[in-house]
């Protein structure tokens, strides 16, 4: 008994396309494939991870720590760690964002190190001169630009800025400074993205005030 066949016809209008229904495989970052040849050995594609993200690691921990030297010393043990512990990258996040976590470590370790007094709760409310931090925006007076140079302004700023609690410094500095999103942000420093945007409301508001006062202050002293 012969074995009956069957053939599909081929319809010259609407040609059988051999890629139908195939899933479109995910595109491979840069960074993810310079990641895969240093674990392979390649030295020159890990130098090209180093070149691309250092000045984003020394800012990070020049904003932390308030100290060059310290922050110098902080990007080199930075990549140094990343290169021992390449092969524990998952790949799950950005690889900037990962740096930027061992640099958040490093840093806060380092200031740590460097005070021996009581540490307190980032969560608290911080006390000023003036008192607690205010739950709303302090008013500004005239624009400050109006009485002092973008030079001025900026110095004033950083030094502001230098004065935050370390844990809102950080969430600044990553959040409103080196521009992570909220959820890099909160990658970077193993917090939840309620915690880090609680955080960073925190800083903007305590850096306002302190900002405020300390233009009124000049303003009553001129």
């Amino acid at each position: 008994m012969a074995l009956q066949t069957t053939t599909v016809a081929k319809d010259p209008q609407h040609p059988i396309d051999p890629a139908a229904g195939a899933v479109p495989q995910p595109e491979v970052s840069p960074d993810l494939m310079l990641v895969k040849q240093a674990r392979a050995g390649d030295s020159g594609a890990f130098e090209q991870l180093v070149m691309q993200y250092e000045r984003q690691i020394f800012r990070t921990a020049l904003h932390i720590t308030q100290n060059r030297e310290d922050a110098e010393d902080i990007t080199q043990d930075v990549f140094f760690k990343a290169f021992q512990k390449l092969n524990q990258f998952q790949g799950n996040s950005k690889f900037s964002t990962w740096l930027v976590r061992i640099a958040v470590n490093e840093s806060l370790m380092r200031l740590r190190k460097r005070r021996s007094s009581k540490t307190v709760s980032i969560d608290q409310d911080v006390e000023t001169d003036g008192g607690s931090i205010p739950r709303d925006f302090a008013e500004w007076r005239p624009n400050p630009e109006q009485n002092y140079s973008q030079a001025q302004l900026a110095e004033i700023l950083r030094r502001t800025i230098a004065g935050l609690p370390p844990g809102f410094r950080t969430v600044f500095t990553l959040r409103d400074i080196e521009n992570l999103s909220t959820e890099e942000t909160a990658a970077a420093l193993g917090l939840s993205v309620p915690a880090v945007k609680s955080r960073l409301l925190r800083a903007r508001l305590q850096l306002r005030e302190r900002l405020s006062r300390y233009f009124r202050r000049n303003e009553a002293s001129e």
